[in-house]
């Protein structure tokens, strides 16, 4: 491989790369900040519902957080593996999915995440409106419209404001869970609810399908906040890095909204942030954990937002052969995916817990499948041997559809069906499983056992060694199929 420039080049605010690939040059970054990223990106209001739901859907406390642990570690762990992958290929998370689907194919799991990027956003942005609005005494729809304008504003500044962001909001994150836990257990008697312990199978599952879920949706994107890492950075540190932030942080918000649940009965829903606050706040000090509870959401739902434009950014440039994006177009689609978000969150805002637990036990069957085909090819089958040039090229290595990727992924949605369980859509195994959902678990097994054996018998389009854009010896070398 030819030597590259290390030279550091001079600090920029504004992030001016989308989906081209990061030279060594300009990578900078450590693995600490990987960590707060991620943990400050699920101490947040979300996340909290999100563990309450497990109660709110008729499990006890004790094996909902039993079951929410387990469902936390085994999506943690996915969403890891996804993460790293950042620092070694330089690139956004779903562009190396033209690999497993092809320049055209991969359109399809990514326009998926384009609506997981809209639904996020606009649940979050509930929640965040209702804190803003107690901040500054408006009405929720005006605190959703202002907290917009601040992710618009972050989203455009991009990559270093963002782990910039991630590293005060995980303070803040900290400091306010601990307030609240502390006021949690000085004021009512927590260890009274974990004596009620009836176990069910379904809630069980349920419980670790809200936990496995929330962490699996975070694979789409959560290398476009590694690929900045120097590539020396070590995957198997990566890895723990991002997973012990995601894990940790998820399963401290989840407690306390089990817990939240628990106390509140029928009060909850609907009125989840000012119960919340209300568990032992007022004055002065819940107008901090007002703000804390926005601020919190200013990471995820950013996140969002820079992910929704590496996304439109990957399908455009597939069909156009472009990898760049000028400046007035990724404000453009900033504009209109956030955009859409803040009208989901007005037009929604009345109705969110039922809808929000609909959105993400549904969302799960669509990308389970993309999630196992892309972990499986890289570390199985590719084992990082990307010809990254070939990914904008659709006459190219990778060609403009891989049918054996796309079968594959539509099979590992389809065997899903059966097994569902959502206000959206009801699998007829259901009933016999005592309404358990376990469509998650077949998502993943299957269409990673049948993309092992597939890819195996296919392996032309592997390179024998990673091709970079800073390669020119290699990248000029013809691919013959």
């Amino acid at each position: 491989m030819s030597a590259f420039n290390d030279r550091t080049p001079a600090r920029v605010v504004a992030e001016r790369r989308t989906i081209d690939y990061i030279p060594d040059a300009e990578r900078h970054g450590g693995l600490l900040s990987q960590f707060t990223l991620w943990i400050a990106a699920n101490l947040q209001i979300t996340a909290i519902v999100t563990g309450a739901l497990a109660v709110v859907l008729g499990g006890d406390v004790f094996w909902s957080l039993v079951a929410l642990l387990l469902g936390q570690v085994i999506g943690g762990a996915v969403m890891a593996l996804h993460g790293a992958q950042g620092p070694q290929l330089g690139l956004p998370q779903m562009i190396s999915s033209r690999v497993q689907f092809g320049v055209y194919g991969a359109v399809i799991p990514i326009a998926l995440v384009c609506l997981m990027y809209v639904g996020f956003s606009a649940s979050g942005s509930v929640l965040a409106g209702q804190a803003v609005a107690q901040l500054m005494h408006v009405d929720d729809a005006l605190g959703i419209v202002v907290f917009t304008a601040i992710i618009v504003v972050f989203t455009v500044l991009g990559y270093r404001v963002i782990h910039g962001i991630g590293r005060i909001a995980s303070v803040v994150g900290v400091i306010a869970f601990v307030y609240m836990f502390a006021q949690l257990l000085i004021g009512h008697d927590v260890s009274a609810l974990l004596t009620n312990r009836h176990f069910t199978l379904s809630s069980f599952l349920l419980s670790m399908s809200l936990s496995a879920s929330w962490q699996i949706a975070f694979g789409p994107y959560v290398a476009d906040y590694s690929r900045y890492l120097p590539r020396s950075t070590s995957p198997r540190k990566t890895f723990w890095a991002i997973g012990l932030g995601s894990v940790i942080g998820a399963q401290t918000s989840m407690i306390f909204g089990v817990f939240a649940a628990a106390l509140a009965g029928k009060q909850f829903s609907g009125h989840e942030v000012s119960f919340v606050v209300g568990l032992g706040a007022s004055g002065g000090i819940a107008a901090l954990l007002y703000f804390a509870i926005a601020f919190g959401k200013i990471t995820i739902t950013t996140l969002n937002a820079y992910g929704s434009v590496m996304s439109l950014t990957t399908v455009v440039s597939g069909f156009k052969g472009d990898n760049r994006l000028s400046t007035r177009g990724r404000l453009a689609y900033i504009l209109v995916m956030v955009g859409a978000a803040m009208w989901l969150a007005l037009a929604g805002r009345h109705a969110f817990l039922k809808e929000f637990s609909s959105f993400i036990l549904f969302l799960l069957a669509f990308f389970t499948p993309w999630s196992a085909i892309n972990l499986v090819d890289y570390y199985f089958i590719t084992r990082d041997r990307y010809d990254v040039p070939a990914l904008y090229d659709p006459n190219g290595r990778y060609g403009r559809w891989n049918v054996t990727g796309i079968v594959i992924y539509v099979i590992g949605v389809l065997v899903q069906l059966p097994f569902i369980s959502s206000a959206f859509y009801t699998g007829p195994l259901v009933d016999a499983l005592d309404g358990a959902d376990i469509s998650w678990i077949i998502g993943l097994a299957v269409p990673a056992v049948l993309y092992f054996v597939a890819a195996r018998r296919a392996v032309e389009h592997i390179p024998s060694q990673l091709i970079l854009p800073t390669d020119p010896a290699l990248v000029a070398k013809p691919f013959s199929k």
